[in-house]
């Protein structure tokens, strides 16, 4: 991904595990974002953290000292479900273990999905096809997506923005 482009974004967690929901690591997701957003290091416009991923509209707009705002974003996220799990549910942690160099055990799919919004309409389908995800039937997390506490959905259709890091795509100069 290049900085000062608007990519759509999904991360899952390994193996479809609903790790994020289950252990009510939202938040986690939630104050990273915010932390890389108050360093200027990305803006968010627009998001939905469901039970096992994410998706995100954003665009990169510079390193986190030497690492890509993406690699703090999973690194960080992992260190505190690591951190959270040790204390809540140490058992679970052998779901996640790898023998890797750099680390004990890995939460997210190796392979998270990105691609580069180039149009308005583009963008409005991310936006809808996110904020419709958990309402979806195989979901079923809630019956209005401006309720999800865990998605931009709220500030599209109301104005109501309740997230410190999360901008209006419309601001995005780019398209």
């Amino acid at each position: 991904m290049e900085y000062h482009e608007l990519y759509f974004y999904t991360s899952s967690i390994r193996n479809w595990k609903p790790l994020i929901q289950q252990y009510n690591f939202e938040p986690i997701i939630l104050n990273s974002l915010s932390f890389l957003s108050k360093k200027e290091c990305l803006k968010i416009y627009g998001f939905v953290i469901m039970p096992n991923h994410f998706h995100l509209i954003w665009e990169l707009l510079k390193p986190n000292g030497k690492e890509s705002p993406v690699a703090s974003l999973m690194k960080f996220t992992a260190h505190q479900f690591e951190k959270s799990l040790l204390q809540k549910d140490p058992g679970i942690l052998n779901e996640f273990a790898v023998e890797w160099n750099s680390r004990q055990f890995n939460f997210w799919q190796p392979d998270a999905d990105w691609f580069l919004l180039n149009n308005e309409s583009t963008v409005l389908q991310k936006l809808n096809y996110m904020h419709a995800n958990p309402v979806q039937k195989h979901w079923n997390l809630i019956n209005d997506p401006i309720k999800f506490p865990f998605s931009s959905a709220k500030f599209y259709e109301t104005g109501v923005n309740d997230f410190d890091f999360l901008f209006d795509y419309r601001d995005y100069t780019g398209l």
